[in-house]
């Protein structure tokens, strides 16, 4: 049996959805903090259970009969995110589970200026200790989030970072369908699997092919920090998000995004979405 949690996210989701069309609904369980929001999944037959990693008691109940488990990572960066985590694998070590998929981030490091690939690296340090078989799913930044980092560039033609370096954009929605590949692999994935896109281009790169694809002048402009976490201020932005997010900035200005791998697109059978295509979609 394959368990799930974060099914109600966008990224587990979609891979609940590309499992259903590799097997029959009834090896399928999704794990929700509130049932009522799996509602989809329970209609097409999938058996759905409470369990929430802020509550341990509920989680070995949620997990049990798991051959593999999902588990999706924390995103409220004002949680514990890793205690968070040892919940839940503590829970899974508790009712046997037999392997541990885990949904982790390229740049999962404990140097890196971005806390949550921090979290991520500590997560996959108990995940290691656990004495569970393991998989850790680094995925790569997600591109969609540029549609936010790189700022209002198609009203102001400008895109102002703090910090550039190249980023391994990734489609959430190939990482989800090759999360189910792997899944339905049973096995064949060991320990910290990296996947991305084919390239990894700087925001600079991607103010010229932005410009290509709108056929207007998009500019790449490198701003100090503390201008713009100003900036950022000014807009109405907590500081707490703003210096969070910088932390993105410095991680691509520092590497811990570049590396790419063909895996991801091995296991697709074709070409990862790209940055031009998400530009080109109005991303």
């Amino acid at each position: 049996m394959i368990i799930i949690t974060g099914a109600t996210g966008a990224l587990n989701g979609a891979t609940v959805d590309h499992l259903l069309e590799r097997m029959l609904a009834n090896h399928i369980v999704v794990v929700a903090r509130d049932v009522a929001s799996a509602e989809r999944f329970a209609d097409l037959g999938v058996t759905v259970r409470h369990g929430d990693y802020a509550d341990p008691a509920s989680l070995p109940a949620a997990f049990d009969g798991a051959s593999q488990l999902l588990l999706v990572s924390s995103s409220d960066p004002a949680a514990d995110a890793v205690s968070l985590h040892r919940a839940a694998i503590d829970a899974a070590a508790t009712v046997g589970v037999g392997r541990i998929l885990y949904t982790s981030h390229q740049g999962a490091s404990l140097d890196t200026p971005f806390r949550p690939a921090v979290d991520h690296a500590m997560t996959e340090q108990l995940l290691a200790e656990s004495g569970i078989p393991w998989t850790s799913l680094r995925n790569g930044f997600y591109a969609h989030s540029l549609t936010w980092l790189a700022g209002p560039w198609r009203e102001t033609g400008v895109i102002a970072v703090p910090a550039d370096g190249p980023v391994s954009w990734t489609a959430r929605e190939d990482a989800a369908e090759a999360a189910a590949i792997i899944l339905e692999s049973d096995g064949a994935y060991e320990g910290p699997v990296t996947l991305t896109a084919a390239s990894a281009p700087t925001f600079d790169e991607v103010a010229v092919m932005a410009a290509e694809v709108t056929g207007k002048t998009v500019e790449h402009v490198l701003v100090g920090e503390d201008e713009w976490i100003a900036a950022q201020l000014a807009s109405g932005q907590p500081e707490f998000r703003s210096r969070f997010v910088l932390g993105m900035y410095q991680a691509a200005g520092q590497g811990f995004f570049a590396g790419v791998d063909p895996l991801l697109g091995t296991l697709l059978g074709r070409e990862p979405r790209t940055v031009r295509d998400l530009l080109t979609s109005g991303g």
